[in-house]
């Protein structure tokens, strides 16, 4: 787990009239509202010498006292009634719009069924419910369907539900699941006999939620989370039958900077346990026949090195880092798994970065990023290969769900800004594709309607930064349309240019959208993310800044009507970046943002803190200190003037605790010079990820593009 939002509710949910020429239309006016006034209560923090008062540390006591803390309770409501007064003017326009964007989604819908060891599973969903049935089919398409799980059925009463970590046993006739439902990520694993209807009582408390079966069909391994810092601290090994409580631990992850978990390799064969931080990973593994006997470790973790284990029938493919900033293939024996022993298939390129790979008994099918953008390569038994390449400018593409071992057929995704999400067979022997389903607009969508480009700007160093942009056709370049910037920029994650129905009610009223592929995350290669972390996170910012100052110079926009938009980890970009340049955006708005950086780097007892020691840097080393302090947001707040701004939380967030962002506008509130609007909406019910419905998560969406409109006048 890391500070990253499900792409979800970031790109699909940044995203009627038809007319996207913009009149000149006046911001609304905002109600005459007092904000809360949260109580200021000194708190010192003092280390390597540096003593800082923090008025707001007092907000922390849910987090540490759980209900019994009502004033911390007390003064989100009042920020959310206050968000509530100042929104009202929009209330109904919320509604429309979120009318307008569940009009676009298909309510009755069915996945492309994947087939594995003799079943085609998909999900499907309903009209009117908000879950989905998990389903299979025997044999062929033609057969008689049987319903796995009903979400539906299953979610109601619950505001919040999740269920992950589907995995049938080998014989076909146990699901084992996990289940959420506080959206803490902390999940209940439960097995449901398929054969009976039957749910055990088997109920595993506080994992992952995933299992991995071993082929005994009794025994399945999981990972263990501590409660408190919901770090994943143990792999234990569970017989069905037997009482939780008394599951081994089979290995004990000791490196509190490492997440770990457990899998079933693809050919059945063997069960790996991966234990990985920022720089360093480690696999042990079994062969699923014996999980009675003691994991090996496959190689030892060694210092910076990655690496990722995919085995086939004569042997094990490695995708490693070592010696190769772009990570490289390497394979080795069976018996002799030991890095003495990797010899190398395909070696480093200084322009290529490779990412991730998908194995078959006859295929090797790799994902390469070449300048930002992503090619599938084709990698056969004989050694010979080919490319899977794709042709719009800017796009995203991707190996998709591929369960059986021995397909020759690769089932891969294909989307772009104008693009609506796609998927294809690939028949790997014939080298054709199949489109099997492309998601439906209802209502209608005509891509000609849209126009995208990839433009570069020029960071603070001179370094180009790919930004990708979309609008609709009739957009004059004379700095007078409103236009979105969104970006992440952390964790390697890279950004690709993805579709969204929800962003047409954007596009359509005039705005421009754009996607700045910013450093710290690994669009343009491994170079790429080193450049935009640790000691050098500010170039994170600066890069986005320049994107911004890009798209004004070129008159996509101007000042007065550019927007930013980042979530989480790309919370803590918008935080940084109206610190640095506050005149350049009109409005920021900021999804549950990791602003707090010293103050929640220091706090092992917060989760994710010591997963992120070589993300982010330990405070308690004084350089590390003393960098982050320049930069952490809620450290750099001044008595100046600051753009409108959206920031919104929850307050059962497990990745960026409320307390941040709630810290964060106090003192914003209580420092920022100017009459700008400052909302914060805190969701009382939910985690980092918002609703957990397929619709429900628009009426967010809905606030946020009211809040943009609002600003630029757009009333209907």
């Amino acid at each position: 787990m890391k500070r990253i939002l499900p792409s979800l509710i970031l790109l699909s949910a940044i995203t009627a009239c038809n007319n996207p020429k913009k009149q000149e239309m006046k911001p609304i006016k905002w109600p005459d509202a007092k904000p809360p006034i949260a109580d200021i209560k000194p708190h010192k923090r003092i280390i390597h010498g540096d003593t800082v008062v923090d008025n707001y540390y007092w907000m922390i006591d849910y987090f540490k006292k759980g209900p019994d803390s009502t004033k911390v309770v007390d003064y989100l409501k009042a920020e959310n009634k206050y968000l509530d007064t100042m929104m009202k003017g929009t209330e109904t326009f919320q509604a429309n719009l979120f009318k307008e964007m569940k009009g676009r989604i298909k309510e009755k819908d069915e996945s492309v069924p994947v087939f594995r060891n003799g079943y085609f599973y998909y999900t499907r969903t309903e009209d009117g419910q908000q879950y989905y049935k998990y389903c299979r089919k025997k044999g062929g398409l033609t057969a008689a369907e049987e319903v796995l799980l009903d979400v539906d059925a299953l979610a109601k009463g619950h505001s919040y539900y999740s269920a992950t970590g589907f995995s049938v046993s080998p014989d076909n006739k146990l699901l084992a699941f996990g289940v959420d439902k506080v959206s803490r990520r902390q999940y209940t694993i439960q097995v449901k006999n398929l054969e009976t209807g039957e749910i055990y009582k088997d109920a595993i408390t506080n994992t992952e939620g995933a299992v991995a079966w071993a082929n005994d069909n009794k025994t399945l391994f999981y990972t263990s989370k501590n409660p408190v810092t919901l770090l994943s601290e143990k792999i234990k090994k569970h017989v069905l039958g037997t009482d939780a409580k008394t599951d081994v631990v089979v290995y004990e992850e000791k490196d509190n900077s490492n997440y770990i978990g457990v899998t079933k390799s693809k050919n059945g064969r063997y069960i790996f346990i991966g234990s990985q931080g920022t720089l360093t990973s480690e696999y042990r593994m079994i062969d699923a026949d014996h999980p009675e006997a003691p994991f090996k470790v496959f190689t030892p973790r060694f210092k910076d090195v990655l690496y990722d284990v995919l085995p086939v029938d004569d042997k094990f493919y490695i995708v490693t880092n070592w010696n190769a900033k772009n990570f490289r293939l390497m394979e080795c024996p069976l018996d002799k798994t030991t890095k003495e022993n990797w010899k190398e298939v395909i070696p480093n390129r200084k322009d290529v970065l490779l990412e991730y790979g998908d194995e078959f008994k006859d295929y090797l099918v790799l994902s390469e990023r070449k300048n930002g953008l992503t090619e599938l390569r084709v990698l056969k038994k004989d050694g010979s290969d080919y490319y899977i390449k794709f042709d719009e400018p800017v796009y995203s593409a991707g190996i998709g769900s591929n369960p059986e071992y021995n397909s020759k057929m690769l089932r891969y995704s294909y989307t772009s800004l104008t693009t609506p999400n796609s998927i294809y067979d690939y028949d790997l022997e014939k080298k054709d594709k199949k489109l099997m389903k492309q998601q439906e607009i209802v209502g209608g969508y005509n891509p000609d309607e849209y126009v995208t480009e990839r433009v570069f700007a020029t960071a603070k160093d001179g370094t180009k930064i790919p930004v990708a942009l979309v609008y609709k056709k009739g957009v004059e370049k004379n700095g007078k349309a409103p236009l979105l910037l969104y970006a992440y920029g952390s964790y390697g994650a890279s950004t690709d240019a993805t579709f969204s129905s929800p962003r047409l009610s954007l596009l359509n009223r005039g705005f421009v959208f754009a996607i700045a592929n910013i450093r710290g995350g690994q669009e343009m290669g491994r170079q790429w993310y080193e450049d935009g972390k640790l000691m050098k996170k500010k170039n994170t910012f600066t890069d986005f800044i320049a994107a911004g100052e890009y798209l004004v110079e070129q008159k996509y926009t101007s000042k007065g009507h550019l927007y930013a938009h980042g979530g989480s980890a790309g919370g803590l970009l918008m935080g940084a970046v109206v610190n640095l340049a506050p005149d350049l955006w009109n409005g920021v708005i900021a999804d549950v943002p990791f602003v707090d950086v010293v103050n929640t780097m220091l706090d092992e007892g917060i989760p994710l803190t010591t997963n992120e020691f070589d993300e982010w840097g330990n405070p308690k080393k004084k350089d590390a200190y003393e960098y982050m302090k320049s930069y952490s947001p809620y450290e750099n707040v001044e008595k100046k003037a600051y753009p409108n701004m959206l920031v919104t939380t929850g307050l059962h967030d497990s990745q960026v605790q409320y307390f941040e962002p709630a810290k964060w506008v106090a003192k914003l509130r209580a420092m920022k010079t100017d009459k700008n609007v400052l909302l914060l909406k805190t969701n009382m019910e939910f985690g980092h990820g918002g609703a957990s419905g397929r619709f429900d998560y628009l009426k967010d969406v809905s606030l946020r593009w009211a809040f943009l409109f609002a600003l630029e006048g757009i009333e209907k």
